[in-house]
């Protein structure tokens, strides 16, 4: 197992209460240009927000464009455009009209995401979390890599998530096909994925000056992400009481929208990072390894931290990309 010597915290200024707008204070972003998957909801839309006020430029891909033109609506400097990441053609289509338009890229944020969802496939047989949340990333980098070469200081950013502590990533069987479906598997490796996909993406483009990173934006209230989880599972994890309803001592505990696209951020802007990549960050620092110290508890959400080995590992990420390639039937070629 070959893991990143930096994945360590460095103690920045900011914390797990560290807002968006407290990480891009001072910070000039009016040259620069953005995409951002799932930017126009929870904290996809915090970070367009924060980052349109910077002065960059941000392109929202959107599966829904109804939603996305109301919910960004008074938001400046943006574009809204039609993307489906469980959608091979969609995902082509897009990219392709990005980069005929002969922009850079300076960021890609891989922020929209799905949960506790019932057993469902793409149109390719492939499982619903693992293609919107992995899959969709990987295939989108991929077509949008001309363009982030020539921003000459690009940065990757996938959202992904504490749940990569479910499950590593099966390569016996990633699509359960031989597997009973259990919804919080197929999210834990989707999660795990996305942080491989960091650790071998920033490896491989460190050269051409592009560094990637995968996050944790830490336990969020007031995102739609939960919206197809049983209330049962809420309830069985302490967070609930028997009537369905948060437990008003742990809302206090979770943090805002602002709070959760905070990571995202710093991600994408902070300076401590120009030499660093391939690590999992959370709380707008760089995320402790896992090694069985930390003791977790959902109701209690800022133990909901740290990054498992299994999903740092090198010589699993670059595993991982060679199964990608042949899921998706595509080259992604780094050069």
């Amino acid at each position: 197992m070959r893991l990143n010597n930096l994945q360590q915290p460095i103690n920045t200024e900011f914390n797990a209460q560290s807002t968006a707008q407290d990480v891009i204070k001072g910070i000039d972003l009016s040259d620069k240009i953005a995409i951002i998957t799932g930017g126009y909801a929870g904290i996809g839309l915090e970070t367009t927000k924060t980052l349109t006020s910077a002065g960059a430029t941000v392109i929202i891909p959107a599966r829904d464009l109804e939603k996305a033109k109301k919910n960004l609506e008074g938001i400046h400097n943006i574009e809204i455009e039609k993307l489906d990441l469980m959608d091979a053609k969609s995902i082509d289509s897009f990219a392709e009209k990005f980069i005929s338009s002969g922009r850079k890229l300076d960021l890609l944020i891989n922020n929209a995401g799905i949960m506790w969802v019932p057993l469902r496939r793409d149109d390719r047989g492939i499982e619903s979390q693992l293609a919107t949340n992995y899959l969709g990333q990987f295939h989108l980098t991929a077509k949008l890599w001309k363009a982030l070469k020539k921003a000459d200081g690009a940065r990757v950013i996938n959202v992904s998530s504490y749940g990569h502590q479910m499950s590593p990533f099966n390569f016996d069987d990633p699509n359960f096909t031989h597997r009973e479906y259990e919804t919080l598997l197929g999210y834990g490796q989707s999660k795990t994925a996305s942080n491989l996909f960091a650790v071998a993406l920033d490896e491989k483009a460190k050269k051409f000056n592009v560094r990637a990173y995968s996050l944790h934006p830490g336990s969020v209230y007031g995102t739609d992400l939960g919206r197809e989880e049983p209330i049962d599972l809420y309830i069985q994890m302490g967070t609930h009481d028997e009537n369905g309803k948060i437990k008003p001592e742990v809302e206090a505990k979770l943090k805002t929208i602002p709070q959760g696209a905070a990571t995202t951020i710093w991600c994408a802007t902070s300076r401590l990072l120009n030499n660093i990549g391939g690590v999992y960050c959370e709380n707008c620092d760089i995320a402790e390894i896992d090694h069985g110290q930390i003791e977790h508890r959902y109701d209690e959400p800022s133990t909901i931290r740290g990054v498992q080995p299994y999903s740092i590992d090198s010589d699993k990420a670059e595993l991982l990309w060679k199964v990608s390639e042949k899921m998706l039937g595509l080259k992604f070629n780094v050069e």
